[in-house]
């Protein structure tokens, strides 16, 4: 039996899956990692990614028989290194807010939203700080790009990937040249020793040969993965989060939703304005697609959870933390659609789509307010997708359709509850598969296998929707109309509690 591998350095854990021919997993490996502040900078040490990697090949089981494999990261961020790959600065995550300068200028340069964790805001940012490593500079790349080029040799990332380095043209597939010279132009730039174009990784597209394991790749991996292998394109975890749940055709979108929450929606057509609170990547065929990032979702429920377990306790009930889980969760079906009034603000950290640089959970409410378990907890579950509706409502202005949305996470564990309200959030459809919680990794062995076995001119669209997820079981449910007219309620209410959020920031 023959396997595709899929490999993916997430934020908090390395992952390997290998998939049989019947797309199912099969055996995998992980380990877990975390990043490092040091000297203002969130970062990973390159010596702990072989490690990591090694760590969990070593426990992905008939390695020998892979026939195909690619690698995923975390988006984002900034490797530099000088002609010879040597590495000029320690890696800069997607997590580090250090670029806003540089963020605003380009922004305003191209038309078009850049944010903070963009590549290319960390290299103009370096530009604009005068950084000693500037002038040196040969090659910029991510992590998946950078662990690709190692282990074959090729200095490419798919498109997807690309389109979290710099923006992409959808219809060309490659990077967007009218920027890059505008980029090239700049007066802090033009008298550099490289243009922009000489710098970044080759784009490529799903499907496309993106080399082959090598000899010193192999030997990276302690001869881990047998030479030879074939290589997907290199990916991003928004773009194997997509494969992972069917979502790569217009009109879908996939929702994840844990400790951060962010949806994907892709698109017909290009949005008519640039918004702050809304990134355009691409899928890893190139199709545009609007992504709202929120970094808070469960954290403050998760810790709620926690305080009425110990409540519980006091009485003599030892419930599992599972068991509690799924009681409050469906005790909030019995709230109103509203929440009675009770509001809750879950922001732990800052959010970019509502403009705070810091937070502080609250809980709010009115005399006359209901405040009964069954609100307190919708509302609790509302406020961990309330800044998400917030970036959805702009897409919803600008008349974006969304057939379906998938939806995958913690916050979909409980059947039914978290998928209504994400669908009365979006209005919209939501979707969960049986299959999404394989995640990131699972979506990059599904590439690996779409390399190796599409046929003919087969799209990647209908590779997933007619042989990978074919009669898959899954649900769905429907957006309930007294639920959606009360999600509207309490975001407007919500959206008067982020003035008591400022405050709460500002003085405590």
């Amino acid at each position: 039996m023959s396997t595709c591998l899929g490999i993916e350095l997430g934020s908090t854990r390395i992952k390997a899956v290998a998939i049989d021919d019947g797309f199912k997993p099969v055996s995998s490996g992980d380990y877990t990692w975390a990043s490092r502040y040091e000297n203002g900078v969130w970062t990973y040490p390159l010596e702990e990614i072989w490690t990591g990697l090694k760590a969990a090949l070593s426990k992905v089981e008939g390695r020998e028989s892979i026939a195909a494999a690619g690698v995923s990261a975390m988006m984002h961020g900034y490797l530099a290194f000088d002609k010879d790959w040597n590495l000029l600065t320690p890696f800069r995550t997607w997590q580090n807010t250090i670029t806003g300068q540089a963020a605003a200028e380009l922004t305003a340069l191209f038309g078009f939203n850049i944010p903070q964790r963009w590549s290319i805001a960390h290299l103009y940012q370096a530009v604009l700080n005068k950084e000693d490593h500037i002038p040196h500079v040969a090659h910029i790349t991510t992590l998946a790009g950078y662990i690709h080029y190692m282990l074959t040799g090729v200095n490419a990332v798919g498109v997807g990937e690309a389109s979290g380095m710099f923006p992409i043209d959808s219809t060309a597939l490659d990077y967007d040249a009218g920027m890059m010279a505008k980029f090239n132009a700049l007066p802090k730039v033009a008298d550099l020793p490289w243009e922009l174009e000489d710098l970044l990784p080759k784009v490529l597209v799903a499907g496309q040969e993106a080399g082959a394991l090598t000899e010193d790749g192999s030997r990276m991996l302690d001869g881990l993965l047998p030479v030879g292998i074939p290589f997907a394109p290199a990916e991003g975890d928004a773009g194997t989060g997509m494969t992972a749940t069917n979502a790569v055709a217009p009109r879908t979108g996939n929702v994840s939703a844990g400790t951060s929450i962010f949806s994907m929606v892709v698109l017909e057509r290009p949005l008519e304005k640039v918004y702050e609170e809304i990134d355009l990547v691409t899928t890893p065929t190139g199709a545009p697609v609007a992504m709202v990032h929120c970094n808070n979702c469960t954290n403050d429920t998760n810790a709620w959870v926690k305080v009425l377990g110990a409540a519980a306790k006091l009485f003599g009930a030892e419930p599992s933390t599972g068991e509690l889980y799924t009681k409050l969760y469906e005790k909030s079906l019995e709230g109103d659609p509203d929440c009675g009034g009770v509001l809750v603000c879950n922001y732990l950290a800052g959010e970019g789509v509502t403009h705070m640089d810091a937070g502080r959970p609250l809980a709010a409410r009115t005399p006359e307010s209901k405040f009964t378990l069954a609100n307190f907890f919708r509302a609790q579950l509302y406020s961990t997708m309330s800044t998400l509706k917030i970036g959805m409502d702009i897409l919803a202005a600008e008349r974006v359709a969304i057939d379906s949305l998938t939806g995958h996470g913690g916050l979909f564990k409980t059947p039914v509850v978290g998928q209504s309200y994400m669908a009365a959030a979006c209005n919209a459809p939501v979707t969960c598969m049986e299959t999404a919680g394989e995640g990131g990794p699972y979506g990059m062995a599904l590439l690996a296998s779409f390399l190796l076995n599409r046929t003919g001119g087969e799209t990647l669209e209908d590779f997933l929707s007619k042989r990978v997820f074919a009669g898959t079981a899954g649900s769905t449910v429907q957006p309930d109309l007294a639920c959606v007219a009360g999600f509207n309620t309490y975001i407007q209410r919500y959206k008067a509690l982020l003035e008591v959020e400022k405050t709460a920031v500002e003085k405590l």
